[in-house]
């Protein structure tokens, strides 16, 4: 069984404890991994402090290059690193190619931004003071930043926060999640191959009450770029301080089925955009509003799709749905799942195959009180509910505390404009699912999901500061 250590100024460097790393399927060991302590931590936030003075001082033309290396090994690894995601988060196979594949396109985008990573021109003589003088700003980078990433997406998630970061002259230091640190470690050591100077990216996996909150509370860490839960986001905002903070919190995206929509090309997008990863991603379908003219179609042919969803080890390769990130988290969706039948719903699916894997469930009728309906599942779940006003779904829709991304399928662009206009989230999608993303999009959300972009322009932006530079003649 492989070993990994932490990655701490360009090597390899043991941990405070080390752990057995299972396969969330079937709980089968695959890997040992180190945890890092009080000392670890400090000698990567040194580490990282001094890198982002190398970092700075590289020209863009310096970075993109190592960004552009990375992208090129990447590309040749991306077999590798999607095994990897595959075995330590349960994705299946087919997904985690995607994956990785997005991953590498992301390390591309970043290395471009690199190279439009620019200031202005300040118009000074359009005040009477300015008479006489030239202004510009310059974009700076921050210092250290600390990247804490969650387990769905543990590549392409860790190259959203550290890509640009690099990108734009930034030190990093990285703590993934727990139960999926593999692919944040290879990541490091990809980097080094690319040329990266040591330190300037630090990996340290460990428990998150204790890393975490040191990484945020560290006055030498300039910026936190979080993703995870709404809970752990307001702990973070509340002891960052004067720092910088991103945070891509939960959601529990709605989608609009107007009665003039394509069915069959809503049904073919919306069955995976509710149950791909076994619904745990941020942005998975968990609320389908359907008009009542096509509700009844909608539901037979939506139910049928998702019970013909392949079950299996993430490895195989005709596997659809695989298991949850922890039997913790199947027992906690599947006890939702009853609560609603409980009180109402009408349930199909939803059933327990081995230690963490559940079939995809689809409830109708689901009280608008019910944890299905109201938090964020994280689970392979949709709620089905019909309305016959649009204004009605879309008020009920707003109802939500979250707000990441939404949608409609309508052949009406009149319908669609207004539902893009009145619902209120970060990313609006029209004829499409909530759970479609591209990596050069700007991604974020509002209320409990979140404040700031991702995207590597974007990013930039939260990861940079401007300096103004005049000069008087």
């Amino acid at each position: 069984m492989h070993e990994f250590q932490l990655w701490i100024n360009g090597r390899e460097t043991q941990g405070d404890r080390v752990r057995t790393l299972v396969l969330p399927y079937d709980q089968s060991p695959i890997a040992r991994v180190h945890d890092a302590g009080p000392a670890q931590l400090a000698d990567a936030l040194s580490a990282a402090h001094r890198a982002a003075r190398i970092m700075r001082d590289l020209t863009a033309a310096e970075r993109a290059a190592i960004l552009r290396r990375a992208h090129a090994l990447l590309e040749n690894r991306r077999e590798e690193f999607a095994r990897t995601i595959s075995q330590e988060s349960g994705k299946p196979l087919r997904e985690a190619r995607l994956e990785s594949a997005r991953a590498a396109e992301t390390l591309l985008f970043s290395s471009s931004e690199a190279l439009r990573l620019a200031g202005e021109v300040v118009p000074m003589d359009a005040a009477h003071a300015g008479a006489g003088r030239l202004a510009f700003t310059l974009r700076e980078p921050l210092g250290v930043i600390a990247a804490i990433t969650p387990f769905n997406f543990p590549l392409n998630l860790s190259v959203h926060k550290i890509g640009p970061a690099l990108a734009a002259g930034n030190a990093v230091v990285h703590k993934p999640a727990s139960t999926t640190p593999l692919s944040g470690l290879l990541l490091a050591r990809l980097f080094a191959d690319a040329g990266l100077p040591a330190g300037a990216l630090n990996v340290i996996p460990g428990p998150g009450a204790s890393i975490g909150d040191a990484l945020v509370d560290d006055p030498r860490v300039a910026m936190v770029t979080f993703t995870g839960s709404a809970e752990v986001g307001f702990a973070i905002r509340a002891r960052a301080g004067l720092k910088r903070v991103t945070l891509e919190l939960g959601n529990n995206s709605a989608l609009l089925v107007h009665h003039d929509a394509n069915l069959d090309d809503c049904i073919a997008r919306a069955i995976p955009g509710a149950f791909a990863h076994s619904g745990q991603v941020c942005i998975s379908v968990q609320r389908i509003f359907v008009h009542r003219d096509v509700f009844d179609r909608f539901c037979e042919q939506f139910i049928a799709g998702a019970a013909a969803l392949r079950l299996g080890h993430p490895l195989d390769e005709e596997t659809q749905v695989s298991s949850l990130i922890t039997p913790a988290e199947a027992e906690r969706v599947s006890a939702w799942i009853r609560a609603a039948a409980q009180a109402g719903a009408h349930v199909t699916g939803g059933d327990l195959h081995g230690p963490a894997t559940l079939s995809p469930a689809v409830l109708t009728e689901t009280p608008e009180n019910s944890d299905v309906w109201v938090k964020e599942a994280f689970g392979p779940l949709a709620c089905l509910r019909s309305y016959s006003d649009l204004d009605d779904a879309i008020a009920a829709v707003n109802r939500s505390p979250y707000g990441l991304q939404a949608g409609i399928f309508t052949r009406d662009l009149s319908t669609a404009f207004y539902a893009a206009r009145e619902v209120h989230v970060g990313g609006f999608l029209i004829n499409d699912v909530p759970q479609f993303r591209v990596d050069q999009m700007p991604y974020g959300g509002v209320k409990l999901s979140g404040t700031g972009r991702e995207g590597p322009r974007y990013a930039i932006e939260e990861m940079t500061e401007p300096k103004l530079v005049s000069w008087r003649w």
